[in-house]
């Protein structure tokens, strides 16, 4: 019987990607849209209706999954969006919005899918953080913030279910061509003088990260061979030099924080 995946954020990008991708696999394939009404048609898998910023949303869409679904085996936490910008210059309601997507709404999804799996005691949880879940960046530091709280709260989480046969993972790509940078948001705040040499260097780094970035068929396999392992490991760098990060972040922090620093200078 093949298994049952749910997918966080399918109706483009990679999360599209990764849903056709299992799906041709011979996947069970669940996405959600905060508007599915849209891609009626469209997609060869099952679209349902969800919003990660709204609770009633979220708590709707608990519910549908517990009584429609006979078995879910896999969730996989991929929508989130990515903000830019200076730490200084960003305003607070917009680092807070960076959080409630990307953190909270990540906490809640999971929440919503967990009395499924414990009732199961089975299950497995999937989410994409990111590279900068390990480190901090210049110019994506709400962005890094938000994923360096999805890397603790999944890393206690993994022990908490063990009990209940639940697996968790996390996968923490660097630059990838996806749809993430593509509707990144840049902060709205008030540009400050003194920042102006490192602003033009940092908004530098970041499109060149984005415009060098791979193909996602790395990342998409990376969780497609998670999917169903025994006993899969909790990090899951993918990517060009995804491995030294991990190492240097690891073992020699005063060199990777150099490299950093030497490129916006």
């Amino acid at each position: 019987m093949s298994k049952t995946v749910l997918i966080t954020g399918t109706s483009s990008g990679f999360g599209l990607m990764l849903a056709n991708h299992l799906h041709r696999k011979g996947f069970t394939v669940i996405g959600t849209s905060r508007e599915p009404e849209k891609y009626v048609g469209k997609f060869p898998f099952r679209l349902v209706k969800l919003d990660i910023d709204d609770d009633t949303s979220i708590k709707a869409f608990g519910e549908q999954i517990a009584k429609e679904v006979k078995q879910l085996d896999v969730l996989v936490n991929n929508a989130g969006f990515m903000l830019t910008g200076l730490a200084e210059e960003t305003p607070m309601d917009v680092a807070r919005q960076q959080f409630e997507t990307n953190f909270w709404g990540t906490v809640k999804v999971t929440n919503a899918i967990l009395p499924i799996f414990r009732k199961q005691k089975s299950g497995q949880i999937i989410t994409v953080s990111s590279i900068v879940g390990l480190i901090g960046p210049p110019n994506l530091s709400f962005y890094s913030a938000s994923k360096h709280a999805v890397e603790g709260y999944f890393k206690a989480l993994r022990y908490e279910l063990n009990s209940f046969n639940i697996k968790v993972s996390v996968i923490e790509p660097v630059w990838f061509k996806t749809n993430l940078g593509k509707h990144a948001v840049a902060s709205k705040g008030n540009a400050i003088a003194d920042y102006n040499n490192l602003r033009t260097k940092a908004d530098a780094a970041t499109q060149k990260g984005l415009d060098e970035a791979d193909s996602p068929e790395a990342v998409v396999n990376s969780i497609s061979k998670l999917i169903g392992k025994k006993d899969p490991q909790l990090r899951n760098p993918v990517g060009k030099m995804s491995g030294m990060i991990v190492f240097l972040q690891n073992f020699a922090p005063k060199m990777l924080e150099s490299s950093m620093l030497k490129a916006l200078k």
